[in-house]
């Protein structure tokens, strides 16, 4: 599958110019992560995570869709006292590698206490015991960004095979099948193909075209 690298990249440099600007003295080390923010209704927001690489995790928040924080940060983006109130804020914590596990689950409980509904879908911890939180609304904002996803990618190769590709059924011996009796074998319908990879050659037109679209996520 291509993919465009150099948009990525572009990407990635406006998320990191966003993050400077937030957080000026903002490094690619170690360290907890804390987004607050102040919702419309009076209910305070939070999501905490751990990274080996700071800058680099956060602006894969800031360009993703696999999480329902990564979705609220497009939405609200970051807070501004006049532009966007709702907005999120952002606090860094620097922390030992090792020290990563227990300052984010201490982190998380903490917020937890404070009132701050949790964004995350756990309790902290990258490796065993990890204990489920807020997962109802986690997974509906991911599968949200899975279908979001999904259509981005599906446009984008669409676009390749319209400017620069072409797809067709195999020419192997696999693909091709004999003819099924002796008038067809007379007859001129040039090379007959398998009807499973017919088949398979309109699903993936239908694909590219939209018009498998069910509305649903990928598992």
């Amino acid at each position: 599958m291509a993919t465009n690298w150099h948009k990525l990249f572009a990407m990635k440099k406006q998320a990191e110019a966003k993050l400077n600007k937030m957080l000026p003295d903002l490094t690619n080390e170690c360290g907890i992560y804390i987004f607050t923010r102040d919702d419309e209704s009076g209910l305070k927001m939070c999501y905490i995570g751990q990274a080996k690489h700071l800058k680099d995790r956060l602006s894969a928040h800031l360009i993703g869709y696999q999480q329902r924080i990564d979705i609220s940060l497009k939405k609200r983006g970051f807070y501004d006292e006049v532009k966007r109130p709702y907005g999120w804020k952002l606090d860094i914590i620097h922390t030992l590698e090792k020290e990563l596990d227990d300052y984010e689950e201490m982190k998380i409980k903490e917020y937890a206490l404070k009132g701050y509904q949790l964004y995350n879908r756990t309790g902290g911890k990258q490796g065993k015991g990890k204990v489920g939180i807020n997962d109802a609304q986690s997974n509906k904002g991911y599968r949200e960004g899975v279908i979001y996803g999904k259509k981005l990618m599906l446009r984008e190769i669409k676009e390749y095979f319209d400017k620069y590709l072409e797809f067709r059924i195999k020419r192997s011996q696999e693909a091709l099948r004999k003819p099924k009796n002796k008038a067809e074998e007379r007859g001129d319908y040039g090379i007959l193909f398998k009807e499973i990879y017919i088949k398979k050659y309109i699903e993936f037109k239908n694909l590219l075209e939209g018009d498998n679209d069910d509305g649903e996520g990928t598992n």
